[in-house]
């Protein structure tokens, strides 16, 4: 969960996570609100934590591999956005390297360099 120091408008936000994200498509609830300034994140499949969402007031909640019945589940609380599995966590493999050269700096650490997506987009 992180939160803007003051709230943004909701087309200028879709635009940055697009860009930052590098995502192709963005998946989304309705746009119920104009400005935004919580969201929440969930790498990978957050379905299960749609609840805890809304129930800390987010205004976004951004994950992957929602089902169609579970874009109802937003009921105009708060926008849901599946911006894609491999998307949600291609950037957690930089992180891991991180954190573990920093509390583990006598171990010799090995990233990967194969990153396999299975889904393609036809646009």
């Amino acid at each position: 969960m992180g939160q803007y120091t003051k709230p943004v408008k909701m087309e200028f936000f879709l635009r940055l996570l697009k860009q930052n994200m590098d995502l192709q498509v963005l998946k989304h609830t309705t746009l119920c609100k104009d400005q935004i300034s919580k969201v929440a994140v969930c790498g990978g499949s957050g379905s299960f934590l749609i609840p805890s969402a809304i129930k800390e007031k987010a205004d976004v909640f951004i994950t992957s591999d929602l089902k169609y019945h579970e874009f109802f589940d937003a009921d105009g609380q708060l926008v849901l956005m599946d911006i894609g599995h491999f998307e949600s966590e291609k950037f957690t493999v930089d992180l891991i390297e991180e954190y573990l050269i920093h509390y583990l700096p006598s171990q010799l650490i090995h990233k990967t360099q194969c990153q396999t997506n299975p889904v393609q987009y036809f646009i």
